[in-house]
């Protein structure tokens, strides 16, 4: 029986990877908090004797990926979880500067990337860099370690649900929605289940790569909208306007900010689902919280 370790098993991704692993048969031990990622010594004592694959989903910095490195020498496949937040346009716009990037097609892995930072990776300007940094570090060793490039991730136990944004107003019994540029910008969700999916995909063919991670498909606003709506049972008038001063919603970026996920295919990933079909979970989550809240005030 092949064994695991999800280091952040108790977050959005890693719980996601944990599930399907033991659904699949492998032995899988997934540490929460009891596991201090900063002590390199508790990360080896959870590894033990060794793992058919070791996944990280709390790398942020090239010191996280130095300690992990004696580690993945005994694993036969670690995985590291990265970000979009990494790419760069030609301008050296990236998600997180102040003017957003432009992107007029498909991101593919070959895409430039920040320069590496030893910063702090909890700001809003360095945390790409150091992704990046704890990206080449790994990818250096010359290992069979694979990185993992996400977009938006929406899944079941998201502390910040972004879908939230029109479930409210479903909720609330709102009749119209007010998108902005006529909905049609989109920012590519990541269902933490196809990452899952990703990652044993990753664990049984080794290697040394970078893949995007994203959902099959990559609905804008409008499409997104209209996917809650339906699964809700709700009607509303779409109010499309023409620009971008109100109206945006938390899947807003023109140009669309699309990963191209055709190497991840080629290596044989097969997504769980599409946007529609995997976040439906989320939204009865979200439904079912807003119900609790709403008892618990009368």
């Amino acid at each position: 029986m092949p064994r695991a370790l999800v280091l952040g098993g108790t977050g959005l991704i890693g719980g996601a990877t944990a599930r399907r692993l033991r659904q699949a048969g492998w032995t899988v031990d997934a540490p929460g908090r009891e596991v201090d990622r900063e002590d390199p010594g508790a990360i080896a004592r959870a590894l033990g004797d060794g793992a058919d694959l070791l996944v990280d989903c709390l790398c942020y910095t090239a010191a996280h990926a130095r300690t992990l490195l004696p580690l993945a020498r005994n694993a036969s496949s670690t995985v590291m979880i990265s970000a979009k937040a990494v790419y760069a346009d030609d301008l050296g716009r990236h998600v997180n500067s102040d003017e957003p990037p432009r992107f007029e097609s498909p991101v593919t892995e070959d895409q430039p990337t920040l320069a590496p930072e030893n910063s702090d990776p909890f700001t809003r300007e360095g945390y790409g860099p150091n992704k990046v940094a704890a990206e080449r570090t790994l990818l250096d060793s010359g290992l069979p370690i694979t990185v993992l490039r996400p977009s938006k991730v929406h899944g079941p136990g998201n502390k910040r649900p972004l879908e939230a944004y029109f479930v409210d107003r479903v909720l609330a019994g709102e009749r119209e929605i007010a998108l902005a540029c006529r909905g049609e910008g989109a920012d590519h969700p990541s269902a933490a289940a196809n990452i899952a999916a990703l990652v044993e995909t990753a664990a049984l063919r080794p290697g040394t790569r970078v893949l995007n991670a994203a959902d099959p498909d990559a609905p804008n606003g409008l499409e997104i909208s209209r996917i809650i709506a339906r699964s809700l049972g709700h009607e509303w008038r779409e109010v499309l306007l023409d620009h971008d001063e109100s109206g945006r919603h938390p899947w807003h970026r023109i140009p669309p900010f699309v990963l191209d996920t055709s190497a991840a295919l080629a290596l044989g990933y097969e997504p769980v689902g599409d946007y529609a079909a995997t976040v439906q979970e989320t939204l009865r989550d979200l439904v079912s919280s807003r119900s609790w809240q709403d008892r618990s005030r009368e």
